[in-house]
């Protein structure tokens, strides 16, 4: 059985540098046999936070919260595409996270950076593994870090120059791990029930 993994990528500018990673990641998970889905916090247009998921009534979410919901619950596991906004992370990303809790619950999260220079977004995934595992996921040690991102990924998302060869190298193990860890969560949650 495949793993279903939702890749969530959060800039909302509009010359996004960082959706090459993102496309990259979800092709690659495909081709290694996942059901990727890319979800882009800017296509699905969440407000700012007043309300989250869980404080609506049953059947009283607006439908976007309603659907992602359930697309939340019913993943394996999740990629984090990050980029970073002074020394932080995107407000995008972090907004569309806010607005659940308990969905995330007990399945592994990876996280994948990137920035323009040469950091590639390390301090923003520093961030976010805290952020993550508050929420409670489980985040894997093997984390994609791409600098230069215009020069590792053309417009396609595909790798080029050393950055891109870097990232192809580093991928296999950054899947392996998360895919190992989902069939943990998975296997766990089939013969034990979460203790809250």
């Amino acid at each position: 059985m495949s793993h279903q993994v939702l890749v969530f990528y959060g800039s909302y500018r509009s010359d996004r540098q960082g959706v090459r990673l993102a496309d990259y990641i979800v092709r690659s998970l495909r081709e290694g046999g996942a059901e990727a889905e890319l979800i882009d916090a800017r296509e699905i247009g969440l407000p700012m936070l007043d309300r989250m998921y869980k404080e609506y009534p049953a059947g009283e979410a607006p439908a976007a919260l309603e659907t992602l919901a359930g697309k939340i619950r019913s993943a394996d596991g999740f990629v984090f595409v990050t980029g970073e906004y002074n020394w932080g992370v995107q407000p995008g990303l972090k907004n569309l996270t806010d607005h659940f809790l308990e969905e995330w619950f007990w399945r592994p999260a990876a996280i994948a950076s990137y920035s323009a220079g040469r950091a590639a977004g390390v301090r923003s995934a520093v961030a976010w593994h805290s952020i993550l595992s508050e929420m409670g996921m489980v985040v894997i040690s093997s984390a994609l870090s791409v600098g230069s991102i215009s020069k590792a990924l053309d417009a396609e998302g595909r790798p080029v120059g050393e950055g891109g060869a870097a990232l192809a190298r580093a991928f296999p193990r950054f899947s392996a791990d998360l895919a190992w860890w989902m069939e943990a969560a998975r296997t766990q949650r089939r013969t034990t029930p979460p203790p809250y």
